[in-house]
Parts: C-alpha cells; structure tokens; sequence
C-alpha cells in the first residue's frame, strides 16, 4: 500500500518553453520572495467556468457519502487506507471510479438482501467506496482549483455531503408506508455512483499527477483545459521549479517517511486536526440529535430536518467566505462557536432551569453546533491538508489522516451512549467542549493561512522553513 509505484514509461522532459532552465530560473526569486508569479505574467485570474463541471462531477461523491453516512466503518477505514495508493497509483479519476463500483454494487446486494450476513456485505461494499472517495475527492478538488476559488469549490464538498443526507432523508419518509422501500432508497443510490463513474470519463486529470508521472505534454493539456491557455506557461513553470528543489527525493512513499521523516509534522499536524474534529462530538449530536428533539416533541423526521439545514446553512456561509476571511480564521471561530454550544448542552442540564428553558437550550444548542461545525470544522480540513501536504506525499498522506478520522469516528459512536450513561450528559458535554477549546489552541499555534495561494507557491515557502 505504501510502497513504491510502477515507474513510468514517460520521460520527464519538459515541452514548449516551460522547461526549468529558462523561465523558471527568472521566476524563482519571485516565489522565494513570497511574490505569485502569475502577478508578473498575468492581470486577471484564470476563468473559474472552466474547472467548474469538473469540481461538480468529483463531489457526486462526498454527494453519496451523506447519503451513505451510516455506512460500515469497517469497510470505510479499510478503503481510505488504500485511497492513497490508488489515487498515486491509478490516477485520480481512476481512483474515483474505482470507489464508485463498491458502491453501485454493494447498494444492488443491500437492496435484494433477505438476510442479514448478505445486508452487512453490502454495508461493507459501500463502506469501501466511501473511504476510498473523501480523500481522493478532497485531492482532485484542490489540485484542479484555481488558487483564487480554491476554498469555494472545497466548500462543494461538504454542501454536497449536506445534500446527499438530505435526500436520504426524504427518500426515505416512504419508508413506514410503502412495503419494501428500504429497497428501493438503495438502488437509488446507484445513480449518482453510475454518474460519477460515467462523468469521469469525460473530466480532467489532475495536472500534477501527470507531471509526477513525467507525462509533461498531458499536463499541460489538462492545466489548458483547467485554467485557459494563457495561463499554462506560470502554472507549469511552478511545477518545474518544485522539481528543482526536490531533485534529492525519491519518487515512492513509505508509511514509515509520513510517521517519521521530513513531513512528519504536516502529517502529524493533519491527524490531529480529524481528530479534534471527531472528538468535538459531531457524530454524537449527528446521530443522537433525534433523542434531543424528541424530549422537546418534535419529531425524529422534522429533527433530521431542522439538523439538515442547518448543517446546509452553516456550509453555504463557509462557501461564501473560504476565500475571503481564511481557512484558520474560519476553523478558529467554528471550534469557538462548537465549544459555546457545548456549554448551552451543559447549561440545559442544570436542575435551577424550568423544564421548557432546558428544553430550548438543548435543543438551540444542538442546531449551533451543526452550524458552526459546517462554517469550518466540517469543511476545512479536508481542503487544508491537501493544500499544505507536498505533491509527493499528498495522497497517501492525506489517506493516513482520514484513516485516523475513521478510527474515532468508530469509537465516538461506540462509546457515546455508554459514557453518557455513566457520566451524564454534563460531564460528557464539558468534555467535548474541552476538545473543541483545545482544538481553537492548536489551530492558532499550528495551522498556516493558504487562501489565495496556489498550491506550488505553498509548498516552495514550506520546503524554506527550517
């Protein structure tokens, strides 16, 4: 899984005059000096339309992940693991159809199974294809972006998971009336898999995947398809000069270079961000929030609904200002808001409140947990990592840390109800807002700005630190 990939049939040299011994030269001591040197060869950002299709077809998949949110962890940890090395291996897009067929068949054997053992195969089928999508949704995204809507397009990936839950939820309201449909909401989701599978044929590979390849012509094509022409020469000219300076690396990844070696830090810095992101507790209000509402009467349908829009409304504000106010400031200000909102949970258990004003703090606590989880918490770390990882080991990198969130997810939602039994809710909610204040702490002294920055200019001013 981590060892080293098939070397390619390509030779890595440079076509057209992108070659590193010309303009590259020129332009490094722009790009050591901080400055983009797009600024000195270009006046406009490039044509965000252009990307634009592409990004959409690639988050059908975080779209199938909310839809599959109770997928079998088992399945999900072992196909992130792996995400990696197919993303690396096989190429991004696919890396995306080769998440997409667990998927179309373990939601067709869950849809005709009468037996238990069957359901759990095809649980686990999909499980598969949604650890192997996030990760590889969350490297494409990034790296077929333009640096100046980088953020917004990362936000498609966490609207898309909030839409994907919301049509299971209202694919599923039939359920109690209409015999069999259970069945139905599984074939459903072969859909948007087959669309996934089928679209990406027709999308854009990822340009810095095929210059790691030393497939140079391609990546320009691509980089054309991306960006526009006249933006072409600065792109492939940045990535020239990472060549430069990592003409010392080797070209495979081992899992014991990302624990140990020179990047240890950005991967150590990665894990920890999934999770304090887990041990926040949004799985815990995700899939008890329904418990919450129904001691205040409301229904566990309208609940998911209430929850569900506001995880969309909180994701839609984070899609506004990714690319205005930062990715930091926003992760800031959402484990600030997630511990503020832990501490109305708390408050609501207090024995001095009246009943109803219990009731409207659990239940507004709830709801501003979901929302400030989705301004950043939620969406920002699966764009951040990416963008701070280098090329080299971004895929696999990316998948050790996702690997991680998937280990405390399981153990959240295992342990959740009996800690709650046996510690109460108010001790168990001051701890989660603990994680979140500890999080804010280790977000201010460890997470760098990227907003506005394209992944080449982040990683050359990484490789200048000591």
């Amino acid at each position: 899984m981590w060892g080293s990939q098939s070397s390619s049939m390509y030779k890595r040299t440079p076509s057209r005059d992108y070659s590193p011994m010309g303009d590259v030269e020129d332009n490094s001591r722009l790009l050591l000096d901080g400055d983009d040197v797009s600024k000195e060869t270009e006046t406009t950002n490039p044509p965000w339309i252009c990307s634009l299709p592409h990004v959409l077809v690639a988050t059908l998949s975080s779209f199938l992940f909310g839809y599959h949110l109770g997928v079998c962890l088992g399945g999900a940890f072992i196909g992130s693991l792996f995400s990696g090395g197919a993303a690396d291996g096989l190429g991004r897009r696919r890396a995306f159809q080769l998440s997409a067929l667990p998927m179309i068949l373990g939601a067709f054997v869950s849809g005709v199974s009468n037996s238990l053992a069957v359901m759990l195969l095809g649980r686990f089928l999909v499980g598969t294809g949604m650890g192997l999508g996030p990760p590889v949704a969350a490297l494409y995204v990034t790296e077929v972006s333009p640096a100046f809507v980088r953020g917004t397009y990362g936000s498609f990936i966490q609207i898309a998971t909030c839409l994907g839950l919301m049509a299971a939820l209202f694919i599923g309201i039939p359920v109690h009336n209409i015999t069999g449909w259970w069945r139905v909401c599984f074939w459903l989701s072969t859909i948007p898999a087959a669309a996934l599978a089928l679209g990406m044929f027709f999308c854009a590979e990822s340009p810095q995947w095929l210059f790691k390849q030393g497939r140079i012509a391609e990546a320009e094509a691509e980089f054309e398809r991306l960006l526009g022409g006249s933006h072409v020469k600065t792109a492939m000219a940045e990535l020239h000069k990472l060549e430069l300076d990592k003409t010392d690396e080797p070209d495979f990844v081992t899992l014991t270079e990302l624990l140990y070696g020179r990047h240890s830090r950005v991967v150590f810095i990665g894990s920890t961000l999934f999770a304090l992101q887990q041990l926040s507790g949004i799985n815990a209000v995700f899939y008890f929030s329904s418990t919450v509402f129904k001691s205040a009467g409301v229904p566990s349908d309208m609940a998911n609904i209430f929850v569900g829009i506001s995880n969309l409304l909180g994701s839609l504000i984070a899609m506004v200002l990714m690319d205005k106010v930062g990715r930091k400031l926003l992760l800031l200000w959402s484990f600030i808001g997630m511990a503020l909102a832990m501490a109305l949970q708390v408050g609501a258990t207090s024995s001095y409140l009246p009943h109803f004003s219990a009731l409207c703090l659990s239940v507004g606590g709830t709801l501003v947990f979901v929302l400030t989880f989705a301004l950043g918490a939620g969406p920002v770390p699966g764009l951040l990592l990416p963008e701070i990882f280098p090329s080299r080991i971004r895929a696999k990198a990316l998948a050790l840390c996702l690997s991680v969130h998937w280990v405390i997810n399981f153990f959240v939602g295992l342990l959740f109800l009996k800690l709650l039994e046996q510690l109460g809710p108010r001790l168990l909610y001051s701890m989660f807002s603990t994680f979140c204040l500890m999080a804010v702490m280790f977000v201010k002294r460890n997470v760098i700005e990227t907003k506005g920055k394209t992944l080449q200019e982040i990683e050359i001013s990484l490789l200048a630190k000591p």
